[in-house]
């Protein structure tokens, strides 16, 4: 092949696959999906849905889990708050496994949090019923 067909075939695919991409937005037949803006990674659309709840992450880090307290190099930051916070955070035993639920560990942890009375990267209440986010 020489360089001429080379690029005509380039040309071909490319089309090809713009058709298609094309066809999957707009036919709304059944087996296509049309695309979102989450599927080209952002998030702003998500972000300014009324209906959806609020994520359940900070910083990238899911708010449930596994957590260990230190005084150095924390993965967040969290202030304790008696009103507005943040995240209700109702700390458990077993199965951390819902949106505030956290699990105190030792070693192993999920993420690590410092807590600290000013400039927190979370306001967190301490609470025994109903965790997540509001």
């Amino acid at each position: 092949m020489n360089p001429e067909q080379i690029k005509i075939i380039g040309a071909m695919v490319g089309t090809l696959i713009f058709a298609i991409l094309i066809d999957s937005m707009g036919s709304g037949t059944s087996g296509s999906r049309k695309l979102a803006s989450s599927d080209f990674g952002s998030s702003s659309a998500q972000s300014k849905s009324s209906s959806s709840k609020p994520s359940c992450k900070k910083k990238g880090i899911k708010l449930y889990g596994d957590v260990q307290f230190v005084d150095s190099f924390p993965d967040l930051t969290i202030k304790y708050v008696s009103s507005f916070p943040d995240i209700n955070v109702e700390f458990v035993s077993s199965f951390p496994d819902n949106c505030g639920q956290w699990k105190v560990v030792e070693s192993f942890p999920d993420f690590t949090v410092k807590v600290v009375s000013s400039f927190p990267d979370l306001e967190v209440k301490k609470v025994s019923s109903f965790p997540g986010m509001e």
